[in-house]
C-alpha cells in the first residue's frame, strides 16, 4: 500500500498554463482555461487573443477539486468558462488583487490573496501540500503598472507534519528578473520547475512572458532538476515557439532536464531521487 511518504505527484498538462495536479487524495487545478480553439480570450484594455489549440479536457471532465491556483487574472488563465462553471465554494489561491475581484464581483467567496512568501497548507487523509507565493514580474520598469500582479507558486508535497518529499515550482507569467535569485537561495533543491514561456508579445512590441532564451536562463539561475515547459503556443500573442526553448536548453547542455509533456499527457514525479515518467 502506497503511503504519503512515497506517493508520486501526477501532473496532467491540459493546455496553456492549465495543469491538473494529483497527490494522493488531493487534486489541484492551475490557471483554468477551457476556451475552445477559435475562441478569443480577453487580456484587458480591449485586447483580445485567439486560441489556437484545443484543451485536452473540458471543464465538465474535471475531477473533484480541492483548490485552484491562479497566477493572475487574465482571460487566458481565468476565462469565462471557468468563471461560469467552477464551484464557487472552491478555495482559489491567488494574488490579493485577483482575490478581491473574485470575491466581490464573481462570487468565489473562498478566494484567498497571498503576498510574496505567504503560504497556505492543504491537508487531507495524511497528505499535505504547502503552497508558498513566489514573486513574479509580468512586465518590467514603469510598464509593471499596466498589467496585473502575478504570483508564482512553490508547491511542497509530503506527509502531514512530516518532511517535504517533492518541490514543484510554477513560474506564472513572469519575465526573468532578479527575484529568481532569491527564490533559488530560499529553495536550492527544487525538483521540477513548470515554466510559462511563449514570448507573449502585446501591441507595441511589449514582451510579457519568457521566450526560449529567458526560459533557459531561468533554469540556470533557479537550478531545478527538471523543467516542464507550458504556455508556449496556445494563443496568437505567443511568438516564441517551444523549439526556441528546447534549442537553447540543448545549447547550454540542459537537454536532459527537459520534461516533454504534451497536451493530455501525465508527468509522474517520484520522491527521493526524483524521476519523471510521461505517459
Amino acid at each position: 500500500m502506497t503511503s504519503s511518504v512515497d506517493t508520486p505527484v501526477q501532473v496532467r498538462f491540459i493546455g496553456n498554463a492549465t495543469l491538473l495536479l494529483r497527490y494522493g487524495p488531493l487534486t489541484l487545478l492551475t490557471d483554468p482555461n477551457f476556451l475552445h480553439r477559435g475562441q478569443h480570450a480577453h487580456l484587458g484594455y480591449g485586447l483580445l487573443t485567439k486560441r489556437l489549440k484545443e484543451p485536452a479536457l473540458t471543464v465538465d471532465e474535471l475531477p473533484d477539486l480541492d483548490a485552484v491556483i491562479l497566477s493572475h487574472l487574465h482571460g487566458d488563465h481565468w476565462d469565462r468558462v471557468a468563471r461560469r462553471n467552477l464551484d464557487r465554494t472552491l478555495p482559489v489561491l491567488t494574488t490579493p488583487q485577483a482575490a478581491r475581484i473574485l470575491r466581490t464581483l464573481q462570487g468565489f467567496r473562498h478566494a484567498t490573496g497571498l503576498r510574496d512568501w505567504e503560504y497556505q497548507t492543504l491537508v487531507k487523509n495524511g497528505y499535505q501540500i504547502r503552497l508558498t507565493a513566489m514573486p513574479g514580474r509580468h512586465a518590467l520598469g514603469p510598464l509593471r503598472g499596466l498589467l496585473p500582479r502575478v504570483m508564482g507558486s512553490m508547491l511542497e508535497f509530503g506527509p502531514a507534519s512530516g518532511p517535504v518529499r517533492l518541490r514543484v515550482y510554477i513560474s506564472g507569467d513572469t519575465l526573468l528578473f532578479n527575484g529568481v535569485d532569491e527564490i533559488a537561495r530560499r529553495y536550492p533543491d527544487t525538483d521540477v520547475a513548470v515554466l510559462h514561456l511563449g514570448g507573449t508579445r502585446l501591441p507595441g512590441g511589449l514582451v510579457v512572458t519568457m521566450d526560449g532564451r529567458q526560459g533557459a536562463e531561468f533554469v540556470r539561475r533557479l537550478g531545478p532538476r527538471f523543467a516542464l515547459p507550458v504556455h508556449y503556443d496556445d494563443y496568437s500573442v505567443m511568438k516564441s515557439p517551444l523549439s526556441a526553448f528546447l534549442d537553447e536548453m540543448d545549447r547550454r547542455g540542459f537537454e536532459e532536464r527537459v520534461v516533454h509533456c504534451g497536451r493530455g499527457q501525465i508527468a509522474t514525479l517520484t520522491p527521493d531521487d526524483p524521476q519523471v515518467l510521461v505517459v
